[in-house]
């Protein structure tokens, strides 16, 4: 079988396995030293190999699951000439451990997947201070079961991780475009922020004025890093 691009073999292990009921890993690849292009690249099955025991530690709280079981199906993806197309070198079928079945096969990593709806739903719901889990817990509800999520509640927990990694440090500057945004709506919000001489963020202070009575909105000491621009 001959192959335009060795992501196109892998998309097409991966794609077997998903309907085969496994899940792959992408194990080890040689190259040529003329060009440094790769000439072999080997897909495993995820429970290849076996997991070395880890030592006990008087710290350590649970035991990790036995994951590896020396599965040997594969295949090998091989360079065919300089245009970089490839063929399927070796293709080895069985494995040493059950598979899923249609009714968990939501179970394996290339059947989870979050799209946008998911990623929306999550950034919605912790806008009104609803935990991760319980938006996987809603949506579950919404969509009529586990099976119809395409994702772990793990998955929706390193969304938001990521997402707070990503604004991590431009909070400060977020707070103050919310409050430049609500002094355009409304004529009597009123807010006023102190830097330091490195321009961090270390004081802001806001009230509104609603039906003759001053209402203090928000009055906080901070430390912003980055830079507060």
């Amino acid at each position: 079988m001959k192959l335009d691009t060795l992501q196109q073999g892998i998309s097409f292990y991966e794609n077997y396995a998903r309907v085969s009921g496994f899940d792959t890993r992408l194990y080890s690849t040689k190259k040529r030293k003329s060009d440094g292009k790769i000439s072999l690249k080997y897909c495993v099955c995820n429970k290849e190999d076996f997991r070395e025991t880890p030592r006990l530690q008087s710290n350590c709280k649970k035991k990790r699951p036995i994951t590896r079981m020396g599965c040997n199906a594969r295949i090998t993806l091989k360079l065919f000439n300089d245009q970089d197309n490839y063929i399927i070198f070796s293709f080895h079928e069985g494995h040493t451990h059950p598979l899923t079945t249609p009714n968990s096969a939501h179970h394996t990593k290339q059947s989870r997947n979050l799209t946008l709806i998911h990623k929306k739903y999550i950034m919605d719901n912790s806008r009104a201070n609803i935990r991760t889990t319980k938006s996987y817990r809603l949506m579950k509800e919404h969509v009529g079961g586990y099976q119809k999520m395409a994702a772990y509640v793990t998955d929706f927990k390193n969304f938001q991780r990521d997402i707070r990694k990503h604004i991590r440090g431009k909070d400060a500057q977020m707070l103050i475009e919310n409050f430049k945004r609500k002094q355009e709506m409304y004529s009597s919000f009123f807010f006023k922020y102190e830097v330091d001489d490195k321009q961090h963020l270390i004081r802001v202070f806001g009230k509104m004025q609603l039906e003759g009575k001053i209402m203090h909105l928000l009055g906080m000491s901070c430390l912003s890093t980055p830079p507060f621009q």
